[in-house]
């Protein structure tokens, strides 16, 4: 009923448009409207976003300032087939394309992947970061798999951010500011920023950008311990005074200051040769998790959260990237090398996670627990890409990728207090320590061959063949039943990372786990078009995309237990990190997953209508995915992993057009439907719990289950009215509407998984321009919209433990993330030319 009455709704929306634009009395010169149409280069070469035919949406750097996008999210919302779980800077956003995902929407904490489907550049370098939308010349987001156009694999799509390079033509300076305040935060957000263009000689130009943010936050943490081993993290909270004594409340706990810039330096010493050479610098420090516990054992209410400890986290991500383009005459060769690092450092809440392995920890009355990790990740890649140029029925591509990382992390464990308690010498409190290091070498060769039949109908043939070598290894200590530190405690991640590369390069040291895989294999691709008329072109596409395997990054459980020798030592050893142990019942290999693959058949359309006005395009795709990566758990402690199933598929429809009703008016829509399930059984697919207590279970996935993390329907709708005042300046009022069903948060809702409700969100804004500048009032959720974005554990985890004075301990695993209140505040921008 709802989707009928948004569908009747924008069907009115798009009547009334019609309306205005029969009174409209200027016409507007068609060559010119088509003109206005955003050129791509998501082929390797530029073309206009109508003629391209693959499914690509492609939004322009004035559109992202029309609409106050930020991040990738806001983009993502307007794009059909595409979705972001939106979990707040703490945590990392995931990007599910065409449902392609089998995760729970709980994991993924700082990660550094997007979720896998999709590969993400940042100009010709292929790197996950979500970057600040800031001096870009367009994001254009394709759908499928593209590994026989890009270096780097694809098993769902490509995200590709086209910052703008240095221009020649002359010197620039863009500054610009924002002030907005969230309606459920106590303090206002701020940004300031700035953009230049310096051209030194008519060949050499330099072009840099700066950006400061300081985002208030919305979530309240009411229930942090006043003193870690020491306050009750479960007072009485009918009793005031017993509140006030053990925990405290920190207002707008999930705060975030983030500085992002670029410098690039451009110079073309010959007309022929074209080089450019970028550092990027993104940093966010974040204060705490974004996130609601009302549905939790505490008394919290809808953006409260009910962590014991703050939980900060520090994300930096640096690319130095060397572009340069060479004319060949025959050919456009291209070199892109990139050299990128990126350092995740936090704190987060471990009290739950222990509390409900039920090791005695809750017995302890002032039971708290903490985790500090660092990670690092290093990446080198090279692509090198020759893409002809001659004006004749034939045309190719072919490129060379290269790709080494290096992963490197460590986590260690703190129960303050309860070393004391239980009689255990262990003054640092140190009860958990671990170690990971994974080395991965990739390569592929890629091309593709097109041929033009005749005028109207053309073929493209794609190949690629790829190889990856990949090796990791892992270790884990309990030092809490140590009286010294007989084990490695770095000083720091730079220290660990040169112990480890060590280590690996010298072969694993003793009670370390190793792993590794290597792949190699095909992937093809199908692309036939046929232009029926100047304003319809239609295509048909057959891809192949490939996604590599990773260690899961656990340890391996021992073989008896330090307490008391006893067997069945992974079900009570303390510490959460250990997976398939000499005890386990399961078979399967829980210490990594390997690889998956993606068939793509796609059929679609672009259209354009009433003289370049109206485009209207659509695709109709079945994707049939093998061995796919799903989330699943250890039968020990239940620690999230992946593991390979043995199939599932997606099939939907997707449309986006646009409409320019009048000169002063013009709406953009899309629509997209999608199923996603899984093809076959999948035995031990979902970890759960079985009370009363926490006892692992894994449930089996069943042929048909819808997969989690995606809608079926999405819904969007934007406008944009320009109206001229009489001092020659424009007041431009734009609104937008985004709508998504409900989203599961397990495989087929099993282990008693949630259903998030369905939402939309509406912005509106209304903008002065002066010409060299521009007030802005906006308005973000208008109608303050309380929605959940994803889960962490399910129901099932509101249970009440006792601990040994027989007070209650509250378990308060189950929480959800939501997304931002409504939002008001006011952007300037100023151009000096």
């Amino acid at each position: 009923m709802k989707m009928l009455l948004l569908k009747t709704t924008s069907a009115l929306v798009l009547a009334a448009g019609a309306a205005l634009g029969a009174q409209a009395q200027e016409a507007v010169d068609e060559t010119e409207l088509r003109a206005q149409t955003i050129t791509v280069t998501a082929t390797r070469r530029a073309e206009s976003v109508q003629d391209v035919p693959l499914n690509i949406a492609a939004v322009g750097g004035e559109q992202i300032e029309e609409q106050g996008f930020d991040e990738l999210a806001d983009i993502l919302a307007y794009v059909p087939g595409i979705n972001v779980v939106d979990r707040g800077g703490r945590q990392g956003n995931p990007i599910i394309v065409r449902g392609l995902n089998a995760d729970g929407l709980s994991s993924g904490d700082g990660n550094n992947n997007g979720g896998g489907t999709v590969a993400t550049y940042v100009g010709e370098i292929p790197l996950y970061v979500d970057l600040k939308l800031n001096d870009l010349e367009r994001v254009e987001v394709l759908l499928g798999p593209q590994g026989t156009l890009y270096g780097a694999g694809t098993l769902g799509g490509a995200i590709r951010y086209i910052p703008k390079k240095p221009d020649f033509a002359g010197d620039s300076l863009d500054i610009r500011t924002e002030v907005s305040q969230y309606s459920e935060a106590d303090d206002i957000s701020y940004e300031a920023g700035l953009t230049f263009n310096k051209a030194l000689t008519p060949r050499f130009a330099i072009r840099g950008s700066v950006d400061f943010e300081n985002d208030s936050g919305f979530t309240d943490y009411p229930f942090v311990v006043r003193e870690i081993g020491v306050s009750d993290a479960d007072p009485d909270f009918s009793d005031p005074a017993d509140v006030a004594a053990n925990v405290r409340r920190v207002n707008d706990a999930d705060g975030e200051e983030v500085i992002s810039g670029r410098i690039a330096a451009r110079w073309e010493p010959t007309s022929w040769l074209d080089g450019t050479l970028t550092y990027y610098l993104q940093k966010s420090d974040i204060e705490g998790r974004r996130g609601s516990s009302a549905r939790s054992t505490v008394p919290a209410g809808k953006y409260e959260l009910a962590k014991r400890v703050e939980e900060p986290n520090e994300i930096t991500n640096q690319l130095l990237a060397l572009e340069v383009v060479a004319d060949l005459g025959f050919a456009e060769l291209t070199s892109a090398t990139g050299l990128s690092r990126f350092d995740d450092d936090g704190q987060r809440d471990q009290s739950d996670l222990l509390i409900t392995l039920e090791y005695s920890y809750e017995a302890f009355p002032s039971f708290t627990s903490f985790t500090h990790e660092k990670g690092r990740e290093n990446t080198f890649n090279q692509e090198i890409r020759l893409v002809s140029t001659s004006d004749s029925r034939f045309n190719w591509i072919v490129g060379a990728f290269y790709n080494d990382a290096d992963v490197t992390s460590y986590s260690q464990e703190y129960t303050p207090g309860y070393a004391a308690y239980v009689g255990f010498d262990r003054p640092d409190d140190l009860e958990y320590y671990s170690q990971f290091y994974s080395k991965l070498k990739e390569s592929a060769i890629f091309g593709e061959i097109g041929y033009d039949i005749t005028d109207k109908w053309s073929i493209t043939v794609g190949g690629r063949y790829y190889k990856y070598d990949l090796e990791s290894f892992s270790d884990v200590d309990f030092p809490l039943f140590d009286s010294g530190p007989d084990y490695l405690m770095p000083v720091g991640i730079s220290a660990m990372e040169d112990s480890l590369k060590a280590d690996f390069a010298a072969g694993s040291p003793n009670g370390t786990e190793r792993t590794s895989q290597s792949d190699n294999g095909t992937l093809f691709k199908f692309n036939t078009s046929y232009q029926v008329t100047d304003d319809l072109l239609t295509y048909f596409t057959l891809s192949e995309g490939y996604r590599i395997g990773d260690s899961n990054g656990i340890g391996v459980c021992p073989e008896f237990d330090p307490l008391d020798n006893q067997q069945g030592a992974c079900a009570l050893l303390p510490g959460q990190q250990f997976g398939a142990g000499p005890n386990d019942v399961s078979t399967r290999d829980e210490t990594q997953y390997l690889p998956d693959t993606t068939t793509n058949y796609e059929f679609g359309f672009k259209s354009t209508l009433d003289g370049g006005r109206i485009t209207l395009n659509g695709a109709v795709y079945y994707v049939e995915w093998s061995d796919p990566q799903l989330s699943s758990a250890t039968i020990n402690a239940s620690l999230p992993i992946r593991v390979n199933a043995d199939g599932a598929e997606s099939k939907g429809v997707e449309f986006n057009g646009s409409w320019l009703v009048s000169d002063a008016l013009s709406l953009r829509g899309s629509y997209s439907h999608t199923e996603a399930s899984l093809t076959a059984p999948a035995p031990g697919l979902v970890g759960t719990i079985s009370p009363p207590g926490f006892g692992s279970v894994l449930l089996d996935g069943r042929d048909g289950d819808r997969l989690p993390g995606s809608p079926e329907d999405q819904f969007a709708v934007f406008g944009t009215y320009v109206h001229a005042l009489a001092n020659g300046k424009e007041l431009t009022f734009n609104g937008g509407y985004a709508w998504q069903g409900d989203v599961l948060t397990r495989t087929g809702g099993l282990g008693d998984g949630v259903t998030l409700d369905s939402y939309g969100v509406a912005n509106a804004s209304a903008e002065y321009d002066a010409g060299p500048w521009q007030a802005t009032l906006f308005v973000n959720n208008v109608f303050d919209e309380y929605y959940e974005t994803g889960v962490v554990g399910t129901p099932l985890f509101n249970q009440v433990l006792s601990d040994d004075d027989g007070g209650p301990v509250y378990v308060r695993s189950f929480y959800t993330f939501v997304g931002a209140p409504r939002t008001i505040g006011v952007r300037l921008n100023y151009s000096f030319k």
